[in-house]
């Protein structure tokens, strides 16, 4: 019967097809990149003391506040660490706030680094310069 022979060389034909493409889109793909990961420096952040009492529910420095839905905390490594984890911790933080006041983003520090950005009075332009720089040379140090 021709009707098998037709479709076994359509087969051959659609594997031929696919094989040439796979092998064209592979051909033009850029190689990939090994570069390390560059880690942006949070703009707009403040230190505290975090505490986790119940995720949801943070102290800030002593002070009741709320994570917001959706909110992120990322360790030293740059990975973002769930809220129930750290829980019961007293930890060195920058924060972010999100528009309705939530604390939205927040960056884990060491005890060293928290002593380093805790001396700086942002109270002044100079100071904020100050620790913005600081800031970029913490960011900047980690891998």
């Amino acid at each position: 019967m021709n009707r098998c022979h037709k479709t076994g060389a359509r087969l051959a034909s659609a594997l031929i097809m696919f094989a040439a493409l796979a092998g064209a889109s592979l051909s033009i793909a850029p190689a990939p990149a090994f570069a390390q990961m560059i880690r942006s420096v949070p703009a707009d952040v403040k230190l505290a003391k975090m505490v986790i009492t119940q995720p949801p529910v943070i102290t800030l420095n002593g002070q009741v506040d709320r994570l917001s839905p959706g909110s992120r905390i990322r360790d030293l490594n740059n990975m973002v660490v769930l809220s129930g984890s750290i829980t019961n911790l007293e930890l060195p933080v920058v924060y972010k706030r999100d528009a309705a006041g939530l604390v939205h983003e927040v960056w884990l520090l060491t005890p060293a680094e928290y002593t380093k950005l805790g001396g700086v009075n942002t109270g002044d332009p100079e100071g904020v310069v100050r620790f913005a720089a600081l800031l970029a040379a913490i960011f900047g140090a980690r891998p």
